[in-house]
């Protein structure tokens, strides 16, 4: 990895190393009686290995030229292995939460256990450390195939890999410890906001740079929702996460907003994330998989850049419907309301363009787990959205929201879409980039498909059952206009759909213990190279002369 940097690569990342280093020691010192003294331990440790690291290959031989007419695919392999770690541990944490509201003493007496500190750090290392890393590994392999270009350079994509991940330990670290900005997304404080902002400027930048240099007139769509994904993160998180820190030498800070204004400006966040990091980035992983694996050009291209478009433009202002009757003003409630029910057209564009491409190779989603992954996703990527907006509608609502309804909901998109579309790329690109025929077992990949399909059908149904039940006994009244149930009562009878949902989490988390296995053993085990594809070619010939291959 480290012996493909020319020198000067090498020199500059022990620069960026040794800025790391110093910053790591600065904010120990500084923090000594506080948490961030220890983030500051961390960033100096991995500042020092690093360090290290390029040391000990500091004086081998300069790399081959040969390789720049190659696909710097190294990044991606590495982010889809910490994918499955960041996976297995999000959603093991996951399941010892439910758990949790079954037997609250899984606590086992810590603070550091409690529900309202691991939840935040589930949720996570789910969604930032397997999703983004899903994400980062599978745009960076699909910018270079649909461009036909190399990626500019070999320091800046690790920059952002191994930054990212440093942000996502200091995130799960600062969640045991109760360092948060104290929101509904539990942000990490600004310091690692900081280390974020930074990371993800240089992610843009590499996409921006890619395309520049590519040799495919065309943009394909899917780099349309990943410059998406990435621009408007961005945006999203520098707003949100304005912040005062009381000093330099402690993690708390303040909001710049306060009140209905900060309510308002968290959501507009919150469902954004949802809108561009769990939907518009990986809508680009679908785009680009989907009809790869199935052998088929996309249904229609013209939708889904329809799609693209109206997704992008109605997803912003959807964020109000989080706070209908609230101090919210009731105009900007019903706009919410309004382009919730309208982004239903888009959102079903594409997922109708997925179902309709795989039209003519059903044969092959039967006979495979991995194009079967990335159907089932297509199909709760249109279910989710369907009940978003359904959901979003004032009078619907009210029974719904803070019920287990909404819980429900958010995990029939996280497992149903953002979690099977992913396990299908990964699966997907695992045998092209370490050049296997195959993946190490496909029984052990009909295997995990079927236990994420029973844990997510199990964890789901559960809670759609509690939540409507929890929002219907909240509001039966008896003769006397009083409530009829209290609501110790309530919590009471939804003690068997937890113990369902906990029985569901541990069949999806135990797929993903045999996907990582999987994976493993693959890039372990020799085997015959995989049959060279088009999107496996060299971008140009050791000569000189590009490649004829087309843009996928």
């Amino acid at each position: 990895m480290i012996a493909q940097l020319t020198k000067s690569e090498r020199q500059l990342a022990l620069i960026i190393l040794l800025a790391f280093t110093i910053c790591g020691l600065a904010m120990a010192i500084a923090g000594r009686q506080d948490p961030l003294g220890v983030h500051g331990a961390i960033v100096m440790l991995a500042g020092i290995a690093g360090i290290f690291g390029v040391i000990y290959v500091y004086y081998e031989p300069e790399p081959d030229e040969g390789r720049l007419a190659l696909y710097y695919d190294d990044p991606t392999k590495v982010a889809i292995i910490l994918a499955m770690i960041w996976a297995v541990i999000g959603m093991f944490i996951g399941d010892w939460v439910a758990w949790q509201l079954v037997f609250p003493n899984l606590t086992f007496d810590a603070g550091w256990s409690s529900f309202g500190r691991i939840r935040p750090a589930h949720t996570s290392a789910v969604i930032f450390g397997f999703g983004g890393n899903g994400l980062i590994g599978t745009s960076l392999y699909v910018l270079q195939r649909t461009s036909r270009a190399r990626l500019p350079d070999q320091i800046s994509p690790w920059f952002v890999l191994l930054g990212y991940n440093l942000f996502c330990l200091l995130a799960a670290t600062g969640y045991f410890m109760g360092v948060t900005q104290s929101k509904e997304y539990a942000e990490p404080e600004w310091y690692a906001d900081l280390l974020l902002e930074i990371v993800w400027i240089v992610y843009f930048v590499i996409y921006m740079r890619t395309l520049a240099r590519r040799k495919e007139p065309h943009i394909y769509v899917a780099n349309w929702y990943y410059m998406a994904f990435i621009l408007v993160v961005a945006i999203l998180h520098t707003v949100n996460n304005l912040a005062m820190p009381v000093s330099f030498g402690h993690a708390k800070s303040y909001s710049a907003f306060s009140g209905v204004q900060d309510a308002m400006t968290q959501w507009w966040y919150g469902h954004n994330a949802v809108a561009f990091f769990l939907t518009s980035g990986f809508l680009g992983m679908m785009y680009y998989y989907l009809p790869v694996r199935a052998g088929r050009p996309i249904y229609s291209y013209r939708m889904s850049i329809i799609s693209f478009w109206g997704i992008t433009f109605m997803y912003m202002w959807v964020g109000s419907h989080h706070l209908h009757y609230t101090a919210l003003p009731q105009w900007v409630q019903t706009l919410g309301m309004t382009f919730s029910l309208m982004l239903l057209i888009p959102s079903w564009g594409s997922a109708g363009n997925a179902l309709l491409t795989l039209n003519g190779a059903w044969h092959k989603v039967r006979d495979d787990a991995t194009l079967r992954f990335m159907m089932v996703a297509a199909v709760f990527y249109g279910l989710t959205t369907f009940e978003g907006s359904f959901m979003a509608i004032r009078s619907v609502n009210s029974l719904s929201h803070y019920t287990d309804w909404t819980v429900g909901h958010v995990h029939a998109g996280a497992l149903g879409w953002v979690a099977m579309i992913t396990f299908g790329s990964i699966y997907a690109s695992v045998p092209w980039l370490w050049k296997r025929e195959r993946m190490y077992s496909p029984a052990l990949v009909e295997w995990h498909f079927w236990l994420a399909v029973a844990g997510l059908f199990t964890y789901v149904f559960a809670m759609w059952n509690s939540g409507i039940i929890q929002g219907l006994m909240w509001r039966t009244y008896n003769s006397s206009g009083t409530l009829s149930y209290s609501f110790i009562e309530t919590v009471i009878a939804m003690k068997p759909y937890y113990v369902a949902r906990a029985v569901g989490g541990f069949f999806f988390f135990a797929g993903a213990v045999i996907g990582l296995y999987n994976i493993v053993m693959t890039i372990r085990t020799a085997g015959q190279p995989a049959d060279e594809r088009a999107a496996d070619r060299p971008v140009a010939q050791p000569t000189g002369v590009p490649a004829l291959q087309p843009g996928e």
